[in-house]
């Protein structure tokens, strides 16, 4: 009988991908996953609209870096959330690589039938091992946004909003707009 070593997926695994696919690698699997469905991206794109002036364009030294699909490089993970941003006064500028090996401090993660199985299950408790301060998990066919803040290593729902609700939430409560603006 001959013993096969195990290969654990490496970032070469992801760079063989198809490029329709967006791969990761969670608790040491190779995970992979269609690019964004219209509704998705849509969603994701209009909260990034709605943050980018007041946190990074204006927020200055104070404000914040918010990126779409950063690709994260932690603890033997590589993972890609739909959205994250890094407090500037912890990352005062952004790094020379392709993917960034220190946690965001907010990630929201856009749900959908393919990821949300592992968004929930997997991605959560993987972020509040890293200690990334806040999390949103936003649905755009349920139309929902659920905002958590880091307690003590655990998750905490903070606020559960829906439809057309009004956002002003952490860590970005500063801002409000409709939770509308994120719907087709």
């Amino acid at each position: 009988m001959t013993n096969t070593a195990l290969k654990l997926p490496n970032y070469d695994d992801i760079l063989g991908l198809p490029s329709n696919l967006v791969g990761e690698i969670i608790n040491g699997r190779l995970e992979a996953q269609p690019r964004p469905a219209p509704k998705h991206a849509l969603t994701s794109s209009a909260l990034g609209g709605e943050l980018f002036y007041p946190f990074q364009k204006r927020g200055g030294t104070n404000g914040w870096w918010i990126l779409d699909e950063p690709e994260l490089h932690i603890d033997g993970h590589i993972l890609v959330p739909d959205l994250a941003g890094w407090r500037k006064k912890r990352m005062p500028k952004l790094p020379d690589t392709a993917w960034f090996e220190m946690a965001p401090d907010w990630i929201c993660e856009i749900l959908s039938p393919a990821t949300t199985k592992i968004d929930r299950n997997e991605k959560m408790p993987i972020y509040a091992s890293l200690k990334v301060q806040y999390l949103w998990l936003i649905d755009p066919l349920l139309q929902t946004l659920e905002v958590y803040r880091l307690q003590e290593g655990h998750w905490l729902l903070e606020d559960n909003l829906k439809d057309d609700d009004t956002v002003c939430v952490v860590p970005f409560s500063e801002h409000s707009f409709s939770l509308s603006n994120l719907w087709e």
